[in-house]
């Protein structure tokens, strides 16, 4: 068996193709037999494997497979890639739709929770199946884009209401589509007046990089205002290349942020969070989101308890800035959105004052302010 970086080495010698990010997706790891080019397997991890694969697709993109280190099982790259034989044990609390998608969906490839935004899936295709992924139903089942009809429908469901303001593009990863296909999407969207933000869903900064071309971005420029939003979990994933992508995506205009799930043996500790988002701020990637982990169906094995999340960001608090702090939240089984959740603060609060403790134990205390509804009238109000 080679090892990872030989095998990188080899490849970077093939000049464009290791480059070029549709020779990447066409030679995506899917098999047994293709990890095994990359790392050291035992029978009985080639047996797991092989178990779990009858219950969710692979598929490694050859770059992020030349992070995965070749011995470490516990290597945090390797373990959001390679299946494990935990997939397969379902528990009671698990759902094949945990966010109860499905149930805000008015047609077709929409998802409609909040007031003034949707979420429109273009494709279930990702360049990589992440092992904790929460669509687990859909993704990786088959790889589906959205067709010209299911299109229509979506945008007239979306022209039909003019309160929706923000359409959140994602699947599956959006930029796994051409760009033709994709600019098809923007294109029709951007023509509606009512919509002022498009936001774009994606992984490949992390895991196929050279996605992110000129061509790609010359095109995302012509309907702005673009938000991207993508998913680095580990400071292992921010190579220079992934940097770079980053980089040339602020570059073109258009502001990244980053969503970032909590991972139990991957990145469930303060210093780790703490080297991602540092690394990430220096990038030029907000950190966005934090999110515990979903109940989707087999990935019990990722969840830490909410104590550790809740942990880790009073950790972080008055240590690293706070533009680099992301929001830690939870998005409510059933479709109850996005809940923050942090370290209470407050110890008491009353009509005369607030008693805090900051991120050092020491309390302050923030007099209220006087209670006016009975008392003077404002300055210059007459009778």
């Amino acid at each position: 068996m080679m090892e990872a970086t030989r095998l990188l080495d080899e490849a970077r010698q093939l000049g464009a193709d290791w480059f070029d990010w549709k020779w990447q997706m066409k030679n995506r790891i899917t098999t047994v037999e293709g990890l095994e080019r990359y790392i050291r397997l035992t029978p009985e991890e080639k047996e797991n494997i092989t178990r779990c694969l009858s219950l969710f697709r692979m598929a490694v993109t050859p770059y992020y497979a030349s992070l995965m280190d070749p011995v470490d099982p516990m290597c945090p790259v390797r373990l959001q890639a390679v299946p494990r034989i935990e997939e397969t044990v379902i528990l009671p609390c698990e759902l094949a739709d945990p966010l109860g998608e499905d149930r805000d969906s008015p047609v077709k490839n929409i998802v409609h929770r909040y007031p003034d935004r949707v979420l429109l899936l273009v494709t279930h295709q990702c360049s990589m199946y992440c092992r904790h992924c929460t669509r687990r139903r859909t993704v990786g089942e088959e790889d589906h884009t959205i067709t010209a009809s299911e299109l229509d429908d979506a945008v007239r469901y979306i022209e039909s209401n003019p309160r929706i303001r923000d359409v959140l593009v994602s699947g599956g990863d959006p930029l796994t589509l051409s760009d033709e296909t994709l600019e098809r999407i923007l294109s029709r969207l951007r023509a509606i007046d009512h919509v002022e933000i498009i936001r774009i869903g994606t992984r490949v900064p992390a895991v196929m990089p050279m996605r992110i071309t000129p061509e790609l971005l010359s095109m995302l420029k012509k309907y702005q205002p673009v938000w991207i939003n993508t998913h680095f979990n580990h400071p292992k994933e921010l190579t220079p290349l992934a940097l770079k992508a980053c980089g040339e995506i602020v570059d073109a205009g258009i502001p990244l942020g980053n969503q970032s799930v909590l991972l139990r043996h991957i990145n469930d500790n303060a210093e780790t969070m703490k080297q991602l988002l540092l690394k990430l701020v220096k990038g030029r990637v907000r950190p966005y989101y934090l999110y515990q982990c979903d109940l989707s169906r087999g990935i019990g094995h990722f969840r830490t308890r909410v104590e550790t999340g809740i942990s880790i960001m009073k950790a972080l608090t008055g240590n690293i800035s706070g533009y680099a702090l992301p929001k830690f939240v939870i998005d409510a089984p059933g479709g109850g959105g996005k809940i923050p959740v942090s370290y209470n603060y407050v110890q008491s609060i009353d009509d005369s004052q607030v008693v805090m403790r900051n991120y050092r134990g020491d309390i302050y205390v923030y007099p209220q302010p006087p209670d006016l509804r009975d008392g003077p009238e404002p300055p210059g109000k007459t009778e």
